[in-house]
């Protein structure tokens, strides 16, 4: 009988545990669900980064160096960069010359901050360092280089709108300085980046709402031109692309960041507090955080996503 009843204990004990064991997997999983669930629901979801008109309405060219900070064109004044902290606080962390005024900033593989001149037809460098500013490249057939997008190999590539004729050009600068006009006679050229390959090259026209993707070689030669998306209303900005190759591009006017696969296919639209995004760049911890400059705010929209931009990868 004692026999037995030990029996019916163990096995009692044992059913128990197992039942225990499966409840706290159960717990685990569903914590884990839930996990994802809110990582889930908070992609997309724009919010403040930077205090309101802490930027003028030129507030443009978001880049993130190695470290993780962030900086934008134009802060408190024209002609300045911004610095912010993974916090949002942002300070000046230099004054350009006289006469010249950022746009697009892109970081090469030595650190240094290139940044788009557009008053004065230059792409600036800046020492992080010393923070000493020189002039990297000068071509005074350009009309304004406005955003930047560079390779792994430093090569740089700048839009060249002309405003007021709704036209513009596209420009290579090659790790020496040396400029080179790829093509002329475009539409107003402005959001210019670099394939996760770099096989391809994108520009897009926000006038003509056109963005355009070109072969791009080893050595920074472009060809086979072809229409990779159309917009039937309003107008576009920055681009910038994640390391699966989907391009974000700013919706000047409408408010939003469209996301944009290799292909063509427009895959989410992120709706922004401001209606004025002007460009975008990513990166934090885990380079998912997208940093959008709000013209029309003055400030620095934030938004998670599912992938780390290309620039953060390349860093």
């Amino acid at each position: 009988m004692q026999y037995l009843v030990s029996r019916y204990l163990f096995a009692f004990f044992l059913l128990l545990e197992l039942a225990c064991s499966s409840s706290n997997q159960s717990s685990e999983n569903n914590t884990h669900f839930r996990e994802e669930i809110s990582e889930k629901d908070s992609l997309y979801q724009s919010q403040d980064f930077t205090e309101l008109q802490g930027f003028t309405k030129g507030i443009e060219g978001p880049a993130v160096d190695a470290e993780g900070r962030v900086y934008a064109v134009n802060f408190q004044k024209q002609g300045t960069i911004g610095k912010i902290t993974a916090e949002g606080e942002a300070s000046v962390f230099i004054e350009l010359p006289e006469g010249s005024i950022g746009n697009g900033i892109r970081f090469n593989q030595a650190g240094d901050m290139l940044i788009a001149d557009y008053p004065q037809h230059n792409i600036l460098k800046v020492n992080m360092a010393s923070q000493s500013v020189s002039v990297f490249a000068h071509n005074d057939s350009m009309n304004q280089p406005n955003d930047i997008a560079i390779t792994s190999k430093d090569v740089l590539f700048a839009s060249d709108p002309n405003w007021s004729e709704s036209t513009g050009q596209l420009w290579r600068i090659d790790p020496n300085g040396n400029t080179a006009l790829l093509e002329e006679n475009m539409g107003t050229t402005n959001g210019v980046e670099v394939s996760p390959d770099e096989k391809t090259l994108y520009v897009n026209e926000s006038v003509q709402r056109v963005v355009w993707a070109y072969d791009l070689s080893p050595d920074g030669q472009i060809s086979n031109k072809r229409k990779l998306i159309t917009f039937p209303d309003y107008g576009m900005d920055g681009i910038r692309c994640d390391v699966a190759g989907n391009l974000y591009i700013t919706r000047h006017g409408k408010g939003t960041v469209v996301k944009v696969s290799p292909e063509g296919e427009v895959l989410q639209e992120i709706k922004m507090t401001g209606e004025l995004p002007s460009n975008i760049a990513f990166g934090g911890s885990d380079g998912r955080t997208a940093y959008v400059t709000l013209q029309d705010r003055g400030c620095i929209e934030t938004f998670r996503v599912e992938k780390p931009g290309r620039a953060w990868e390349m860093h």
